[in-house]
């Protein structure tokens, strides 16, 4: 399985759907963002889907989640989840959200590198990618253009897609906070070379990125190629 930045992860089609309580299009788990009630009544993130107790599921952008939340659609669909009107959200709510998602993502990012699925270094990851090792490639934001379109190259060759215009996935985040993520001082490139850690990572990029509106990682999807994907699960990082 390689993903191109225009794929979208492909789950099992048995895992368990829920409705966004703002849009109420139904979804996997893994695509939508719970919302957990704490027991001072504070609505929280709960990106990991892990807080005990009932939870809330979203499924829209971040401006659409603010205009829900001005508009007192949120609460009123927060509180039809939760079953009590005994709630309170706070005004930065969306903001949290952003940065927990983010914050999610990085750490799947740091774990992958610790178990050894990931290359830095542009000429380890173009080596990589002619020989078709990689299986995903991410950028800094702040990457230089040169730099980007030598390694999409360098992948669209290993990976057999010559012509086709795929490209790596420019991440939200700049270069310093990749390095801090990864125990350096930079990072502008990210090479990903084994699969089922391609798939944990775009998922969780897919849905952080679609959260705030990173039109990269919104394009349509294609179809995996070899085989069915492993599947996720909310304990992956979820």
């Amino acid at each position: 399985m390689r993903m191109s930045p225009n794929d979208t992860p492909e789950l099992s089609s048995s895992e368990t759907e829920r409705r966004c309580i703002l849009s109420g299009d139904r979804a996997p788990k893994a695509g939508l963002t719970r919302l957990a009630l704490g027991p001072d009544g504070v609505v929280a993130p709960d990106v990991r889907a892990r807080a005990p107790g009932r939870g809330a599921w979203i499924g829209v952008d971040h401006a659409a989640f603010e205009v829900a939340l001005k508009k007192g659609k949120l609460k009123g669909a927060l509180i039809r989840a939760f079953k009590t009107s005994a709630i309170t959200i706070p005004d930065d709510l969306g903001a949290r959200l952003a940065a927990n998602l983010q914050r999610a993502t990085l750490d799947r990012i740091g774990m992958e590198s610790r178990s050894g699925a990931i290359l830095l270094g542009a000429e380890k990851i173009e080596q990589a990618a002619r020989g078709g090792q990689l299986h995903a490639l991410l950028h800094a934001a702040d990457a230089a253009a040169d730099g980007r379109r030598k390694l999409d190259q360098a992948w669209r060759v290993g990976s057999d897609r010559e012509g086709s215009g795929a490209t790596g996935l420019t991440l939200a985040v700049d270069r310093a906070i990749l390095g801090k993520t990864l125990g350096r001082e930079t990072v502008v490139h990210i090479g990903i070379v084994d699969a089922a850690a391609a798939l944990r990572i775009m998922a969780l990029v897919t849905r952080w990125h679609g959260f705030i509106g990173q039109e990269s990682a919104l394009a349509p999807c294609e179809a995996v190629s070899q085989g069915s994907s492993p599947h996720i699960t909310e304990n992956e990082g979820f």
